[in-house]
């Protein structure tokens, strides 16, 4: 069974960048927040200072005479106040009489409204060149009257700074932003180093070129590891311990089997009871075909599934060909292959000897002189193909000739269960399985193995 999810769950890298990315977007959002705060928090209050002593300051250079006339003795300290337009205005205004303007007011006026308490009272108001900071307070002339002092700054300046101090600040969280999503990715890549390994060693191990797992893992990993390593042996142990129970099961079987066939075929010999020997004979002939059958095929399904062997290619061919040899001796057997061919096929080794073997004894029962075996490769799959120069199959034979128990020449020896045995095997290995007769004659048999990764 193969474990299968979607979406972020489904990825421990994404699980891991996803918590980096909240860890960062709340540490650079709470950092960005605080800092704009206290960052305005600090601006206006030195602007509030800055304005409130210049009130003061412009009260006390305020001369006012007896009669109730005013004249400033000298400009104030900050020389914005002098510069036409600045921003920086004030203004001092005698109920009923004089009023005095910064050289800065070339037009408009400021509100004296604004001053109406002996308290130095601020808000921000409409000014000549713009919303303005406006600070007043008032004092009383010698006969009584009120003198309204008021200061104003653009309060454009303050918000110019603000927006100054926010975007710089944003371009340097950003880019540290970056760089702790960096050093995320980076720290992530470094954590799953062992993961990786792991998944590595296991598709070895899966493709036959390791086994058991080996290699320095963490701590954390050690015990899975250890529980894998003792299931990979668990698991051969069942493999073995299944083909030894199929071999004895098919041992304890035939004999029973052949004295059940050796009886039918007395009783067939027998006028008497010739009809029932000959169903009895047909059964048990039948009963055993089925037994070969599903014996072998239970063999490669546990190989199949249980397996992480691969089978080398061509070298899986040498005591093949060696054997057949012997068993065929008037027959040749011819391998083909490009010069320096070494692939590994996903098969088990005993499997694809026994899918090999069926086919290439096959071959020489049916040939007349010569078997060609043919190797070739793509990227990712390997084809073998056994060629006879035997009488070949029609359409209808083809398609019928993976049955179990089809013999299409009872005087050749057999069971009829080869090619059956053959196309299982293939169909547990997703194998890609065909017969072919070419226009030339004979019989091909061709195999599509997938490539062990």
């Amino acid at each position: 069974m193969t474990a299968m999810s979607s979406g972020p769950a489904s990825s421990l890298r994404l699980r891991f960048l996803f918590a980096i990315l909240l860890w960062v977007a709340l540490g650079i959002g709470g950092i960005w927040y605080s800092a704009t705060r206290v960052f305005i928090k600090h601006i206006e209050l030195q602007y509030h200072d800055e304005l409130y002593g210049h009130v003061r300051e412009l009260a006390g250079l305020v001369a006012v005479a007896p009669d109730g006339h005013i004249a400033l003795s000298r400009p104030l300290s900050d020389p914005r106040y002098l510069e036409p337009m600045s921003g920086f205005y004030w203004q001092v205004t005698v109920d009923k009489g004089d009023t005095l303007r910064s050289a800065s007011m070339l037009h408009g006026a400021l509100d004296d409204n604004v001053a109406h308490s002996p308290q130095v009272i601020h808000m921000v108001d409409r000014g000549p060149t713009g919303p303005a900071i406006t600070y007043g307070f008032t004092r009383l002339t010698p006969d009584g009257r009120v003198i309204h002092y008021v200061i104003a700054t653009d309060k454009r300046y303050l918000d110019e700074s603000i927006a100054h101090f926010t975007i710089e600040l944003s371009l340097w969280l950003l880019a540290l932003a970056v760089a702790l999503i960096g050093t995320g990715v980076l720290a992530i890549a470094f954590v799953l180093k062992p993961l990786n390994r792991l998944g590595l060693a296991v598709a070895e191990l899966r493709s036959g070129r390791r086994e058991p797992l080996q290699g320095p893992f963490p701590t954390e990993i050690s015990p899975l590891v250890d529980d894998l390593n003792a299931y990979i042996v668990e698991n051969q142990a069942i493999i073995e311990r299944a083909r030894v129970q199929a071999g004895n099961l098919a041992h304890s079987l035939r004999t029973p089997l052949a004295v059940i066939i050796d009886e039918a075929e007395h009783l067939a010999a027998n006028p008497a009871t010739q009809e029932p020997g000959r169903n009895l004979l047909h059964q048990s002939e039948a009963m055993a075909q089925q037994i070969e059958f599903h014996l072998a095929r239970a063999r490669s399904a546990a190989m199949a599934k249980t397996s992480g062997h691969a089978s080398p290619v061509p070298s899986i061919f040498l005591p093949l060909l060696s054997a057949m040899h012997k068993l065929h001796r008037d027959r040749t057997y011819v391998l083909h292959h490009p010069p320096g061919l070494s692939v590994r096929v996903a098969v088990d080794p005993s499997d694809l000897s026994e899918l090999l073997s069926i086919l290439l004894d096959n071959a020489g029962k049916w040939s007349r002189a010569r078997i060609l075996v043919t190797i070739s490769t793509t990227p990712t799959h390997c084809t073998i193909g056994i060629a006879d120069d035997g009488p070949g199959m029609t359409p209808e034979q083809i398609d019928g000739a993976c049955a179990i128990g089809v013999r299409y020449d009872e005087t050749r020896p057999g069971s009829g269960l080869g090619l059956a045995i053959a196309r299982d095997i293939a169909e547990v290995y997703d194998i890609a399985f065909e017969l072919v007769t070419p226009p030339t004659g004979g019989l091909d048999a061709r195999l599509s193995i997938p490539l062990a990764p």
